[in-house]
């Protein structure tokens, strides 16, 4: 099904206008052969535009095969599909089109065509992050949560977001998990945890240092470590003993990364907790079912006095 998705979304390559944001984004996951040809097309999409792919490498003192290996990359088929582009790029900035506010979204698009262009992003990102999730380290995360004593959670902005998120439903089918926003708190409470708790940091970069910290500070004291991140090989790996990469395909020019690595870490978090819901079963159901009710009364409609 995740393979069956990805050809759908696939058929459809980045808007020229996203082309900026990725070279911002996946710049620092990229050689720097690479980066010398993402740094070319972003600064001179016309100029570009215009090059062979030998012409291309040889302006930026690279090889034909780094320049094929970055237009996928930046998420096209191959050069010709990211030349396409680069005109595109340019015949935009030459007509004075209407600026971006986001990779494919312009100021003066229609509500509707917002709700379309993101509910496509949305999806894209979904499909990306189901495609490449190695199902093999999520069961291993699956088997640490449901035998851990006790689950830590790392995460700072929106990512702290997703870090409750996962937390309180852990916590409603009765397992002890805690999601720390304040780094000093994470930390603290990181050099508690032993052999048999479980620590969990979510990061899209990987390399968000009050994330890592507390990571660091779990691994060293025996816990077993996850990192929930968009770089795998990405700083906060060194002191993971499980690594769940999410979808860096979508980015926004708003905003980089933020709504997008949002998407596909929710999907992630949610895989591993019905993961753990379905080992858990016979305690989850009941507890889920208690939550409920004891929430139910809040939700009724009051009787008139």
């Amino acid at each position: 099904m995740a393979n069956d998705l990805k050809e759908i979304f696939s058929a459809r390559p980045p808007a020229p206008a996203a082309l900026a944001a990725k070279v911002r984004t996946l710049g620092p996951s990229m050689t720097r052969s690479m980066q010398l040809v993402a740094e070319a097309v972003a600064g001179d999409p016309a100029g570009c535009a215009a090059l062979t792919v030998t012409g291309l490498a040889e302006l930026t003192g690279t090889s034909e095969a780094t320049v094929v290996r970055t237009s996928r990359l930046l998420g096209y088929p191959g050069y010709r599909d990211l030349r396409l582009a680069l005109a595109g790029l340019a015949a935009q900035q030459q007509s004075g089109r209407s600026p971006a506010v986001t990779a494919d979204i312009a100021v003066d698009d229609s509500i509707a065509d917002v709700v379309t262009k993101l509910a496509y992003d949305e999806q894209q990102t979904l499909a990306d992050t189901a495609a490449s999730l190695d199902t093999t380290q999520l069961g291993a995360v699956v088997s640490a949560a449901v035998s851990a004593r006790r689950i830590d959670i790392y995460g700072a902005g929106a990512s702290s977001l997703v870090g409750m998120d996962l937390a309180q439903k852990l916590q409603r089918i009765g397992l002890i998990a805690y999601a720390h926003a304040d780094p000093h708190l994470a930390v603290t409470n990181a050099v508690q945890l032993r052999s048999g708790d479980l620590a969990i940091a979510i990061t899209h970069s990987g390399s968000t240092g009050d994330v890592i910290e507390p990571l660091r500070a779990a691994f060293d004291h025996g816990a077993t470590t996850v990192a929930i991140t968009g770089r795998p090989d990405s700083a906060v790996t060194q002191y993971a003993d499980h690594v769940l990469t999410t979808s860096t395909a979508r980015e926004s020019e708003l905003r980089p990364a933020a709504m997008s690595s949002r998407t596909s870490q929710l999907l992630v978090v949610d895989c591993v907790f019905i993961g753990v819901a379905q080992r858990t079963y016979e305690t989850a159901a009941p507890a889920l079912s208690a939550s409920y009710e004891a929430l139910a009364h809040r939700h009724s409609p009051r009787t008139p006095r």
